[in-house]
């Protein structure tokens, strides 16, 4: 699809599939991860980034015209996820930074209250900022006050592959918010991706879904067929849910029946 593009930070992207780089087998599988699922943006943990290594890191595999999406995995605090991204940005990362503070070791479950400090510090210093959130939708509202230029809320605990278990919060996200929403984080399958597009989401992220797939680059390719089929499904509005049957074909008129 064409002409259905969407802006963040001045940048209009025409693909609505965003894709990760962690947990592949081999990072060498990135560019063709890339090409297949046509996504243009790619979020890199900058922990992982070494512009001085001899040996190649990630950055290495990452095609050079896709959006550079760096995150603040590792960041425990705001201040961490602050010093982080000022890192990225001192390093040529560029603006783009998708902010996760996260201090929980189980659930991996990230910290409104400093997302939203980290925001509001990094957005005033001119970062584009895209903060990784519960679906909470009084966290989103302030994360809109502090500047965030989208939100990320997720559909279930990060790298789980579980789906889309805070559905009805992502609803009343998309619902509410003037923000694009771009469901982050445990979204496992294509059928899930489709679903969040469907219901009227800007984009999905996804990262473990593709890099533990047996075929990552099949894998890819279903989500990024995916998106484009429920990006369309809400486009062209779905029809109405019924509790009663209703025939597809008049019942009349045939057979000697009633209008014969």
């Amino acid at each position: 699809m064409t002409g259905d593009g969407f802006e963040i930070g001045g940048v209009v992207l025409e693909s609505r599939l965003f894709t990760g780089t962690g947990k592949y087998a081999d990072d060498a599988v990135i560019p063709e991860v890339c090409a297949a699922s046509g996504s243009q943006v790619v979020t890199v943990a900058l922990r992982r980034v070494d512009l001085g290594s001899a040996t190649g890191n990630v950055m290495d595999h990452i095609p050079k015209h896709m959006k550079l999406l760096p995150n603040t995995s590792g960041a425990r605090t705001a201040d961490e996820a602050v010093r982080i991204a000022r890192l990225a940005r001192a390093m040529g990362c560029g603006d783009w930074i998708k902010i996760e503070v996260i201090s929980d070791n189980r659930y991996l479950l990230p910290d409104g209250y400093a997302t939203c400090k980290a925001t509001e510090i990094l957005a005033a210093e001119g970062f584009v900022v895209l903060p990784y959130v519960n679906a909470d939708l009084y966290v989103a509202r302030s994360l809109a006050d502090a500047g965030a230029a989208a939100i990320m809320p997720l559909g279930a605990p990060i790298g789980t592959n579980r789906g889309l278990k805070t559905r009805e919060m992502i609803r009343i996200l998309i619902e509410e918010m003037d923000l694009p929403v771009i469901v982050d984080a445990g979204i496992g399958r294509p059928s899930e991706a489709c679903e969040a597009m469907e219901m009227g989401a800007a984009a999905c992220l996804v990262n473990t879904a593709i890099a533990t797939a047996g075929d990552p680059v099949v894998m890819a390719r279903a989500f990024g067929r995916a998106v484009r089929a429920g990006r369309e499904a809400y486009l062209a509005g779905p029809g109405v849910s019924r509790g009663l049957a209703s025939a597809s074909s008049p019942l009349t008129g045939f057979l000697g029946g009633e209008g014969a």
